[in-house]
């Protein structure tokens, strides 16, 4: 294959957004061309599969991975583990984000973070949180994609709300508590839900809001998403620490970033909330607004480096 050809790298798009943005940001940051292969899972992805099989796969998922196959698959997630390995035995370099849970020696390069407490191995590449797709080149089209963001006064808190991975929604009085917290810093407040977040507990965030000049998007809401914008205008970031996506992307900025607790929290997170801060890349949410130094931050890049150096040269 040629340099500029896609199919030398494929990318196994799991149906979760923050699953296959691990995958897709490493490979945006490679900078060559690349195939993004969706995955759709049919029953048989909820057994745990481990061994090489694409049967975890709908038919008609199945049927869109053909040959030519890559020189290097990327792929997330358990259920995208098995069909990671099947390329593999096609000649494929199998890059994978986040544990298996099985079979860990048979794949190329995993890139797992610190807070999933990995062994050390010669295959495996700790990172700090997970990768993501808001690179410093998308972070500069946001700030002007959307300048108007500039216009609410300094200093602009960015406030990131996730929420409970299989609940309800974020509790709307632990939603409230944070917003209120922050919107005593002063300036301006850029708030957003992400799915996870919940009507109720976005409708509290608002009312919390209310006093202060803010900016508030909401899960749905019609129009381009500011979730990059609102990271690359701001003077400070608050993130609920529920999100190891969310976390991880404040930490493309180059400002202070806070964790916020909104409670039942488990220890996974726990663990990634103390990696950040024996790191100085984040302070708990009650440090805030003192300002801190950050040193710029970029473990996709830094992955993506690797890879480079590890199957891509030529």
């Amino acid at each position: 294959m040629t340099e500029d050809d896609p199919n030398r790298i494929w990318v196994l798009a799991d149906p979760r957004a923050g699953t296959a943005a691990q995958a897709i940001g490493i490979a945006e940051r490679l900078g060559r061309p690349f195939r993004t292969v969706p995955l759709a899972w049919g029953r048989l992805a909820r057994l745990p599969l481990r061994w090489p099989t694409l049967v975890g796969l709908t038919p008609e998922s199945r049927g869109g991975i053909v040959a030519p196959w890559p020189e290097v698959v990327l792929s997330a997630g358990r259920r995208s583990a098995p069909v990671a390995l099947w390329l593999g035995r096609r000649g494929a370099r199998t890059v994978h984000c986040m544990r298996p849970g099985f079979a860990e020696t048979r794949f190329d390069l995993l890139v797992i973070g610190r807070h999933d407490a990995p062994p050390e191995a010669p295959n495996i590449l700790p990172i700090l949180g997970a990768t993501h797709r808001m690179s410093p080149g998308r972070l500069a089209a946001a700030r002007a994609e959307f300048a108007a963001l500039g216009d609410y006064p300094g200093p602009r808190i960015a406030l990131m709300l996730g929420g409970p991975p299989r609940g309800e929604g974020m509790d709307p009085a632990a939603a409230a508590a944070i917003a209120r917290q922050v919107a005593g810093f002063g300036g301006s407040v850029l708030a957003t839900g992400s799915r996870r977040t919940g009507r109720d507990a976005e409708d509290a965030v608002a009312d919390a809001l209310a006093a202060v000049p803010h900016r508030l998007h909401r899960w749905g809401d019609a129009g381009p998403n500011p979730y990059a914008g609102l990271l690359a205008w701001a003077d400070a970031v608050v993130v609920t620490g529920d999100s190891v996506s969310m976390l991880s992307e404040a930490l493309a900025t180059t400002v202070p970033v806070f964790i916020a607790d909104p409670g039942g929290l488990g220890a996974r997170h726990h663990r990634l909330h103390e990696t950040l801060y024996a790191a100085g890349q984040a302070r708990p949410l009650a440090e805030a607004p003192t300002p801190f130094a950050r040193a710029p931050f970029d473990e996709t890049g830094r992955v993506a480096f690797e890879i480079t150096q590890r199957f891509l040269r030529p």
